[in-house]
């Protein structure tokens, strides 16, 4: 059974023509993080998944789980369709910039960037303490976090996935989605690096040209990520972010 999120594949498709991604995410301090990263960006319909090597023991945790990315070393000369920046706190090089015609998602450390990365489509996926930390103080309350996801959109220029019991996705022009079927069970620590990769992945597999293409398929990944997390809690007690990992190769199956 075709999964209803992702891109359906022609017949002659090849692993480059359904999107190639590059996950930049982990630190000694949080390597799994590059793991369920990564993980994610592998279930979101990318035929082609990158990770850059900035720290030695997330790239031999990523390569050791995943046999099929590919490990870069250096930002020159890698051309993708979509980045994955910032889950598990990377350090980011100074100069770090890539090409106005790739999708960006910005996760954790790098949501603080985002005015600094070139990017036609700039995506930040923030929770209520992470939108504090960029200065934007909103209310748990669903109307202060529709007006206050508007907010942050507007004023830095990005799309915005502001997480939460029902996440709200809102584009620079002011345009908004609200997916409430995410449960509890996503409430622990590692599912945002998950989203984090599935939104890059989705993007370039899909390859949405305007406003409102890529809002879509925003939803379709949280709806995604919302579904595996259901499907986890009714096989597991309590629910862990590798679990919500496993079913998402499972969601309308």
């Amino acid at each position: 059974m075709a999964n209803k999120f992702l891109k359906s594949l022609p017949s002659n498709a090849h692993k480059y023509s359904h999107g190639t991604v590059c996950v930049v995410a982990g630190s000694r301090a949080y390597s799994g993080a590059a793991v369920l990263c990564v993980g994610g960006a592998r279930r979101g319909g990318a035929g082609y998944i990158n990770y850059l090597a900035l720290d030695r023991l997330p790239a031999f945790m990523v390569v050791r789980a995943y046999p099929d990315v590919v490990l870069r070393k250096k930002v020159a000369n890698i051309a993708v369709d979509a980045w994955v920046i910032g889950s598990g706190a990377p350090q980011l090089p100074k100069n770090f910039q890539i090409p106005a015609s790739a999708y960006a998602v910005l996760d954790s450390v790098a949501m603080s960037r985002v005015s600094d990365i070139n990017a036609q489509w700039k995506v930040i996926t923030p929770h209520l303490g992470e939108a504090r930390t960029l200065g934007f103080t909103i209310d748990s309350d669903l109307a202060s976090r529709k007006i206050g996801a508007i907010e942050i959109a507007k004023k830095l220029d990005t799309f915005v996935v502001l997480k939460g019991e029902e996440t709200v996705i809102a584009s620079p022009d002011g345009d908004l989605i609200v997916e409430d079927s995410g449960g509890p069970e996503l409430a622990t620590a590692g599912t945002g690096d998950i989203l984090a990769g599935l939104l890059g992945s989705m993007l370039a597999s899909w390859k949405p040209d305007s406003e409102s293409a890529v809002l879509d398929v925003l939803h379709k990944a949280v709806a995604m990520h919302a579904a595996a997390g259901k499907l986890a809690a009714k096989k597991y007690a309590p629910v862990t972010a590798t679990d919500v990992l496993e079913q998402l190769a499972k969601v309308d199956r």
